[in-house]
């Protein structure tokens, strides 16, 4: 499967519909093979997004603090 996801969204929203697939029960060994690796190829589409976003989340969060702190120590001067 060569398919690929362009989103974080687009990516959920075809593994949740992988998902339900499964979920139905009358699964067909081989399609579920082939939807099983898609699902894995999106799942690592949604973890490598999700650690992006950790990694901005991060970086802004130590942003501001260093920015709250030179902000501490203007009004201590």
């Amino acid at each position: 499967m060569a398919k690929k996801a362009a989103s974080f969204g687009e990516a959920f929203q075809e593994l949740e519909e992988i998902t339900a697939w499964f979920e139905r029960g009358d699964v067909d060994l081989d399609e579920g093979l082939k939807k099983f690796e898609r699902g894995l190829e999106l799942a690592g589409v949604c973890k490598a997004k999700l650690s992006e976003v950790e990694n901005t989340v991060i970086a802004l969060k130590k942003k501001f603090a260093v920015l709250s702190l030179e902000d501490d120590n203007q009004t201590i001067v």
